[in-house]
C-alpha cells in the first residue's frame, strides 16, 4: 500500500491494449498517476494485440481514449509520441519470440533495465495461451524484475483454478504473481486493517462477546448489460461472492498479522478461510430478476436479454449464511447478499453488537432498545457510521437512534480510484492488496460444491432487494440493513 514513485524505469506491457478494460481503467490510471508525478518519467507503455496497429494509430487510440475518460493532460501528446507504442501479436509462439524481442529493442533504446509488467487484460479463455507462450518465449525473466498481473476470474471452479496456478507457477514465481481483485484497492477497504488494529475502543469488541452477526451486501442497481454472454456462464456466485465479498469477509474477520507485510497479512486471510464452515444448501438463496417497470422506465427480465438463454437457470442474485468456526468468531453468523437490479449501487458491511442482556426501560411505551451497529461504507458516500440510542428531550422517556459520522471525502477530498493504488503497489512490488494462490484455492473449496449442486433461481422484480426467501436466512429477529 505505498504510494511512491518506482526508483527505476519500466516497461508496461498491456496484453489487450485495446481491450475495454484498457481504455476504462489501466489508461487512466497510468495517465493520472503519470501526470502526478507517481510513474518513473522513463515508463515505456506496449499495448499488443491482434488489431494492425501503427505505433501512431495507436496512440490516437490512446489519446481518445484518454479524451472519453478525462485523463488527458496538457502534455499528454508528447508523452504518448515518447513513450507510447504498439506491438501487434498474432496466436502461437512465433508471435510472443518477436515481442520478446521487440521489448529488448525498445529497452536497449530507452537504456532500461529490463523491469517489466506483463499485464493481462485479456478474456479469461485467452489466460492460458498467453501464459504458456509468455513463457515458452523466455518473457518470465529479464534482466530487471518481471511481474505478471491476472484479473479476476481466476478460474471457474477448484479444478480450473488449479490448472491455472499450476501453469503460471510453470514459468512464474509466486513473488512474480499479481491478482488483482480492484475491490482491494479502495481506500476504505484498506482503510479496515487500520480501524481495526490500530484502534482499540474497536478491536477490544471485534469478537462473539461483543459482536451479534456481520453483513455484507454489494448490490447494483443495473442489470448485466453488455456483460450478458460472460455472465450467463459465470452467475453471482463466480462473478462476486467467491472473491469480492470473500475478500471483504476475511479482512472483517482475520486475526491481527505479526507484522503489517503483505505475506503475514494474508497469511491471516487463508486462516479464516480455512475457518469457514462448509456451507450447506439451506444456507443458501439464488434469485434471477424478472422484467417489469423500473422508476416508470420497463426493463427486461434477465432471461430477455441479449445472448442469454431464454430458459437460463444463471442467478442474479446470491445470499448466503456462514460461520468461522475460531475462538473469536464462533456461532456469529455473517450473511453476505449481491445482486444485479437491485434498489441501489451500494456496498456496505454492517457490524451489528449485541444487545444489553436487561432491559431496563420496559414499562415506557417508547423505549425499545436497538442494537448498536458500525455501518462501513465502501461505495457510494465512503465513510463509517456507528449507531447507537440516546435518550430525546422528551417526557415520558423515549430512546432515539443517532449516530457518530465520518465521510472521507469531507476530511480528504476525493479518494483514489482502486486501480491507481494498485497499479503503484504492483510496480513498487508490494503485493499486500493482491491475492494468494492460497486464498483463490480456499475460497473455491468453499464455493464449488455450491455451484456443483446448485438449486434453481428464485424470481425477484426489478428495484427490490432480491426473493423474499432470503429473508429467512436471518434468524432471530434479524433483518437485513441497507441503510
Amino acid at each position: 500500500m505505498k504510494n511512491r514513485a518506482a526508483s527505476e524505469p519500466y516497461t508496461f506491457v498491456v496484453m489487450g491494449g485495446t481491450s475495454d478494460l484498457m481504455r476504462r481503467k489501466i489508461l487512466p490510471a497510468l495517465s493520472i498517476l503519470r501526470g502526478r508525478g507517481t510513474l518513473h518519467p522513463d515508463t515505456i507503455i506496449v499495448g499488443t494485440g491482434r488489431r494492425r496497429f501503427e505505433n501512431g494509430e495507436y496512440r490516437e487510440w490512446i489519446r481518445h481514449a484518454a479524451l472519453e475518460a478525462r485523463a488527458k493532460s496538457n502534455d499528454f501528446d508528447q508523452w504518448c509520441e515518447r513513450c507510447v507504442h504498439y506491438h501487434s501479436i498474432g496466436a502461437g509462439l512465433p508471435a510472443y519470440k518477436e515481442l520478446h524481442d521487440a521489448l529488448f529493442d525498445l529497452e536497449r533504446r530507452y537504456k532500461h533495465p529490463g523491469n517489466r509488467v506483463l499485464y493481462l487484460a485479456t478474456p479469461p479463455g485467452a489466460f492460458k495461451p498467453s501464459i504458456s507462450n509468455l513463457g515458452e518465449a523466455g518473457l518470465n525473466h529479464c534482466s530487471g524484475w518481471t511481474r505478471l498481473v491476472v484479473e479476476k476470474p481466476f478460474g471457474h471452479d477448484l479444478t480450473s483454478a488449479r490448472e491455472l496456478d499450476a501453469l503460471i507457477h510453470r514459468w512464474f514465481d509466486e513473488p512474480q504473481v499479481y491478482r488483482i481483485d480492484h475491490f482491494l484497492g479502495k481506500t476504505t477497504v484498506q482503510n479496515l486493517l487500520i480501524f481495526r488494529f490500530a484502534n482499540s475502543v474497536f478491536e477490544s469488541q471485534w469478537n462473539r462477546n461483543s459482536i451479534d452477526n456481520v453483513q455484507i451486501t454489494v448490490s447494483e442497481a443495473d442489470g448485466v448489460g453488455g456483460r450478458a454472454g460472460y455472465y450467463d456462464q459465470a452467475g453471482a456466485l463466480r462473478d462476486m461472492v467467491q472473491n469480492h465479498l470473500t475478500q471483504l469477509m476475511t479482512l472483517v474477520a482475520m486475526e491481527a498479522p505479526v507484522q503489517f507485510e503483505a505475506n503475514a497479512i494474508r497469511d491471516e486471510k487463508v486462516k479464516v478461510l480455512r475457518s469457514i464452515r462448509p456451507i450447506t444448501a439451506d444456507g443458501v438463496v439464488y434469485g434471477q430478476y424478472t422484467g417489469g417497470n423500473l422508476g416508470g422506465t420497463e426493463v427486461n427480465a434477465y432471461r430477455d436479454e441479449t445472448n442469454v438463454e431464454p430458459d437460463s437457470q444463471t442467478e442474479t442474485f446470491v445470499a448466503l449464511k456462514a460461520f468461522v468456526d475460531n475462538w473469536r468468531w464462533q456461532g456469529v453468523p455473517f450473511y453476505l447478499r449481491t445482486g444485479k437490479r437491485l434498489p441501489q449501487k451500494l456496498t456496505q458491511i454492517v457490524i451489528s453488537f449485541r444487545q444489553p442482556p436487561v432491559c431496563f426501560f420496559r414499562r415506557f411505551e417508547d423505549c425499545t432498545m436497538q442494537q448498536n451497529q458500525l455501518v462501513i461504507q465502501l461505495q457510494p458516500d465512503e465513510g463509517f457510521d456507528l449507531r447507537f440510542d440516546v435518550k430525546a428531550p422528551e417526557t415520558p422517556l423515549s430512546l432515539r437512534r443517532q449516530s457518530l459520522r465520518f465521510r472521507y471525502e469531507e476530511a480528504f477530498g476525493e479518494l483514489p480510484e482502486a486501480y491507481k493504488t494498485l497499479l503503484v503497489d504492483i510496480v513498487n512490488g508490494d503485493q499486500t492488496l493482491f491475492v494468494r494462490t492460497d486464498e483463490v484455492e480456499q475460497s473455491w473449496k468453499l464455493y464449488t460444491p455450491l455451484l456443483e449442486n446448485r438449486g434453481g433461481v428464485a424470481p425477484y422484480h426489478p428495484g427490490t432487494w432480491g426473493p423474499v426467501k432470503a429473508d429467512r436466512l436471518l434468524e432471530s429477529g434479524r433483518v437485513w440493513r441497507t441503510t
